[in-house]
């Protein structure tokens, strides 16, 4: 099996305050972690890719602890969650598709009881392309006040033989939430939906 080979991690905290409105009790935190990998399987097609997700899960628990330590330490702290990967030239984009197993079951782990699927997004891009991330809440897909998004790139990554992984997580809702739909105090059905 290939080792992940990491070239650089990038650590990134957000305090939301307002976003034009009256300034907010308690500021929004969003964090995300971007680990920039080689590739192990640029610049040719392989048939047989599966077992690299095996490989990339110490880096996703390690992403994944890294994002609760930046937002105060405590799990219980997280409330919204996502990831994403940007894949170099030399690569395709069925290589990030690696991660939704390994960064996904990351941070449900490490925050314990998170029900709701991680969204993701994925995409093949040149050096200094950016990606945003969506976030929905952790444990109900529907939680409208939770749909959210954390933009993020380098400005030398990923080369063509590289692929920047990224997991985010946030504290709560957007900061003037007011769009209705389902809220997190109505989640009752533990499905990760709703």
């Amino acid at each position: 099996m290939p080792e992940v080979e990491i070239r650089k991690i990038l650590n990134v905290t957000e305090e939301i305050f307002h976003e034009g409105g009256p300034k907010a009790n308690t500021p929004l935190r969003r964090a995300a972690v971007l680990a920039v990998i080689r590739n192990p399987f640029a610049g040719a097609y392989v048939e047989d890719i599966q077992h690299f997700m095996e490989d990339l899960k110490p880096l996703g628990l390690m992403m994944a602890q890294r994002l609760v330590d930046l937002l105060g330490g405590d799990p219980a702290l997280v409330e919204g969650y996502g990831k994403g990967a940007i894949v170099g030239a030399a690569g395709e984009l069925e290589h990030g598709a690696l991660w939704h197993a390994p960064g996904g079951y990351a941070m449900r782990e490490v925050l314990g009881d998170a029900l709701a699927i991680v969204p993701s997004t994925k995409k093949v891009g040149g050096v200094g392309a950016r990606l945003d991330v969506p976030v929905t809440h952790v444990n109900a897909s529907y939680v409208r006040s939770h749909f959210d998004s954390m933009e993020l790139g380098l400005n030398d990554a990923p080369r063509a033989h590289e692929m920047a992984l990224a997991l985010v997580m946030t504290t709560g809702p957007r900061v003037h939430n007011r769009a209705g739909g389902f809220r997190a105090d109505q989640i009752a059905e533990r499905d990760g939906l709703r």
